[in-house]
């Protein structure tokens, strides 16, 4: 059954969204794809005044009726081959009861038409190998995997924790 999903920008002082939020992030982090283990409590004691004082940083958040289904995180970046500012999504989570409903397109819709708006050269996000169900999401969304050349191959995401 297709749902009514309404999608709005994340106010990180306004106490509701803040709890939508964590409640949304949380939620994701327990899931398998998100790690498994949920947030600790100085991350949900901290985290919206760190979004709401990160410059550029902005949040959305999907709702069926007043119940919160999906959460997308984005931070700004820059490309220097293109002179011109990027958006990576660093988080996106559906509510799994919702999932397959438009709700992760229609948050991906919201980021475009922001990104767009400032300006933006593209769209950036990272995605597990393992989550085929995200990656068709994406790719409907027209994300495609990253290279400059078949020659070079394939981006790959890389970290080092400090």
């Amino acid at each position: 059954m297709q749902r009514s999903i309404s999608v709005r920008v994340v106010d990180y002082l306004n106490p509701t969204d803040r709890a939508d939020l964590l409640a949304m992030l949380d939620m994701y982090a327990n899931d398998p794809m998100g790690g498994g283990e949920g947030l600790k409590t100085e991350v949900k004691d901290r985290l919206c005044d760190d979004l709401a004082n990160f410059s550029g940083a902005v949040s959305w958040l999907a709702y069926s009726g007043e119940r919160p289904v999906g959460l997308l995180n984005a931070m700004p970046g820059y490309s220097t081959f293109k002179a011109r500012p990027l958006m990576n999504i660093h988080d996106i989570a559906v509510d799994p009861a919702f999932r397959g409903q438009g709700v992760g397109q229609a948050l991906l819709g919201a980021l475009q038409d922001y990104a767009r708006a400032r300006g933006c050269c593209k769209l950036t996000l990272e995605v597990l190998s393992g989550n085929p169900v995200a990656q068709a999401s994406y790719a409907r969304f027209g994300f495609a995997r990253y290279e400059l050349s078949a020659e070079t191959g394939q981006a790959l995401f890389m970290q080092k924790w400090l």
